[in-house]
């Protein structure tokens, strides 16, 4: 007998050093299936927001026939574009309106934010927690309850009834929520930044054009999605202040598509994708910096 047959054959203990098979930890059964269960969750939740465009598509590539309440979740035996070029053709001048509204609205509240932002963040002065807060009270306004003054004064100084009037009511209403972005947003950038521009020579507007803005990009992103899409959306201001239905915005004219005693479900599907679109297509370009901007400044 030698000395190889009389080592032990009994393999060592599960979960000791030297095993060969891995080690089973409690957890790992759990943790799978969480994860297995936010994954549905989440696979639900997708099918659920996608429902509404799925039909709305849909329909609007069917024929007047096909487009029917009954039918609307089959797809088109059919497909037609007539729904598409008849809600172009009525659709198409309000469009032009919104994008005449929404794009310098944007930009002006978003350049108005970033000032008051830069003051209230980098420049301290006594009170300006309570103008901030006094500020930030402008977000929870209903706006019916700013109509009367609203027309009254746009009336005063002739703008009411014109796609301007309408520009500098998204403006002032859009001030609060940008100033909270960029005022978040700059926190984040170092005093010592400021402070060494300021030894430089630069004054208040060469540190803020040259550093600050230069380094706004993601601030910019956010604020811009914020106006634009609720600009974009909305609908009691444009038709409150603008009646005439040749300068209203596209979600006013998309309410308008509605027959009185029959509805071409073709069409007003068709018109709902031509307004939907515009959102749609900026948050495929900048939604990859949306959630990186938001949460800048959160953490100094």
């Amino acid at each position: 007998m030698t000395a190889l047959d009389l080592e032990p054959t009994t393999t060592p203990p599960r979960g000791r050093p030297g095993s060969n098979r891995p080690v089973r930890r409690r957890g790992s059964r759990r943790t799978t299936a969480g994860q297995t269960a936010t994954l549905v969750v989440l696979v639900l939740g997708a099918v659920l927001v996608a429902l509404p465009l799925y039909v709305m598509v849909m329909n609007a590539i069917k024929s007047p026939v096909d487009a029917q309440l009954s039918k609307m979740w089959l797809f088109p035996t059919s497909p037609s574009l007539d729904g598409l070029s008849a809600a172009w053709g009525k659709l198409g001048g309000s469009l032009v309106n919104s994008l005449e509204l929404v794009i310098p609205a944007t930009i002006l509240s978003s350049a108005i934010g970033a000032i008051n932002g830069y003051v209230l963040s980098k420049y301290r002065f006594k009170g300006s927690d309570i103008v901030m807060i006094v500020m930030l009270m402008g977000m929870f306004i209903p706006y019916q309850v700013v109509l009367i003054p609203l027309v009254q004064f746009l009336s005063s100084i002739g703008l009411y009834g014109t796609i301007p009037g309408l520009i500098l009511t998204h403006v002032v209403y859009g001030i609060p929520i940008v100033t909270l972005v960029f005022r978040n947003y700059y926190a984040s950038i170092p005093d010592a930044l400021l402070e060494a521009a300021s030894i430089d020579g630069a004054g208040f507007w060469g540190t803020f054009l040259r550093i600050v803005v230069p380094l706004s990009g993601p601030g910019f992103v956010v604020a811009g999605i914020f106006q634009f899409t609720s600009i974009w959306n909305e609908f009691l201001f444009g038709l409150v202040v603008v009646p005439n239905p040749d300068s209203q915005p596209i979600t006013v004219a998309l309410n308008n598509l509605s027959g009185t005693f029959s509805v071409n479900w073709n069409e007003i599907m068709a018109g709902a994708v031509l307004t939907a679109l515009p959102t749609a297509i900026v948050y495929l370009l900048l939604g990859r910096f949306f959630v990186k901007g938001l949460t800048s400044g959160a953490v100094k």
